[in-house]
């Protein structure tokens, strides 16, 4: 199938990278290398934040609804004419209204990223821990209770409108033809929030190309994390393991930036023993040459993970992974086979796994053949668009009927 396919996208602020960004592009380029006719439709949170107060009160009132995309995008499907449109991020400039402006002209996609479409934070995790109230009950008024998302209740409330009001006008059941879930954990989960089961297909991210893998003898003796240091990355329970592990622990070499940069960096000056260094925010090139010098990548995630881009880049460099036992992670990352699970939050047991793998001869090396070998099993560009191309063509087939219904 030569499918014509619009792509559509909030591109995230330049000043945050953005996995979700990466994928868009990825699968935009995969489409082009099939010969598809790729068609995109795209808008930018850096014209709002630049934009200053304006910028915050235009995206505010853009996010329930933004009627503007709507006549826009109308105009574009009229013209272009695509067999599906596929729909990446909405928030916070393009909004859900477009699947309504869409109707029946062409079948509808829609990429699960994160939960916003139950969870108005996105991020199903409060005060440091998860929280799937809003998801569980159907309801955004815990949301608003707590001010989930930013911790304001006045910016969550456009937010908590727009999961009540496409809830409320069934905009999910009845106006998208397709969901693509990372994770079988994020289906189930979604499904349970109301997604219509037979509508939600798993596919996961891809990693393009076909990366050569460093031979073990040539790597770094040291363990890598890539991500955003924040708090339910579980970066600030990782550091204070390294440090209790002491001057015998491998290099720790930290890749991102973030908000709790300064206060990691003091723990770790105050123990200048302890190998840990911050590399900070490297290109994507730059971070892929870090995991795949490596021995291991570690994911001490506290909440829910959508699927990390730097998992499937350790398994295509084939370094293997340590991930907490948490939402979708143990459902990619497999004990002993590519990689070993800790639990999540807890200090001593991320400690145990991973010096335990660290300090069993020939453990880690086997685990690196296993991560190659689920890369090429499940996350590379053939088996992805081989998936893609199923899925677009069962929502080119539910559109069908509906329209006829």
């Amino acid at each position: 199938m030569k499918a014509r396919v619009l792509l559509v996208h909030n591109y995230y602020g330049s000043l945050v990278p953005s996995g979700e960004n990466q994928v868009v592009e990825s699968e935009g380029e995969l489409l082009r290398q099939h010969d598809h006719e790729v068609n995109e439709f795209f808008r930018y949170s850096d014209d709002i934040v630049n934009k200053g107060a304006r910028g915050t009160i235009t995206g505010a009132l853009s996010t329930p609804w933004n009627p503007f995309s709507a006549r826009a995008i109308k105009k574009v499907v009229d013209i272009s004419k695509p067999n599906v449109v596929h729909v990446h991020n909405t928030f916070p400039l393009i909004s859900p209204a477009i699947f309504h402006s869409i109707g029946s002209r062409s079948a509808q996609v829609l990429t699960l990223h994160n939960y916003r479409l139950f969870c108005p934070a996105a991020i199903p995790m409060r005060d440091g821990q998860v929280c799937t109230e809003c998801i569980n009950r159907r309801s955004v008024r815990p949301a608003l209770r707590y001010g989930c998302y930013r911790n304001s209740r006045l910016a969550t409330f456009p937010l908590a409108l727009s999961v009540a009001l496409h809830r409320g006008l069934g905009t999910w059941a009845n106006n998208v033809d397709a969901f693509i879930a990372l994770t079988d954990f994020q289906r189930d989960l979604m499904v349970d929030a109301g997604l219509p089961a037979a509508l939600v297909h798993v596919k996961p991210n891809f990693f393009p190309g076909e990366p050569q893998v460093l031979p073990w003898k040539d790597r770094r003796s040291s363990v890598v994390f890539a991500g955003r240091l924040s708090a339910e990355k579980g970066v600030e329970s990782l550091v204070r393991v390294w440090i209790e592990w002491g001057s015998t622990a491998p290099q720790l070499r930290i890749v991102g930036d973030g908000e709790l940069k300064d206060k990691l960096m003091r723990l770790a000056s105050a123990s200048p023993s302890v190998p840990i260094y911050f590399l900070g925010q490297l290109t994507s090139v730059e971070a892929q040459q870090e995991i795949a010098q490596s021995r291991l990548l570690v994911l001490p995630s506290e909440w829910f993970e959508g699927f990390p881009l730097v998992v499937r880049e350790a398994f295509a460099f084939g370094t293997p992974v340590a991930a907490s036992n948490i939402g979708s992670l143990p459902s990619i990352v497999h004990q002993g086979e590519n990689g070993v699970i800790f639990s999540p939050g807890n200090p001593q047991s991320l400690l145990e796994v991973v010096r335990t793998a660290w300090n069993t001869d020939g453990a880690l090396q086997r685990l690196s053949t296993g991560a190659r070998n689920s890369f090429e099993a499940l996350y590379t560009e053939e088996v992805n668009y081989r998936l893609l191309m199923e899925i677009y063509q069962q929502a080119i087939e539910v559109g069908r009927r509906r329209k006829s219904a």
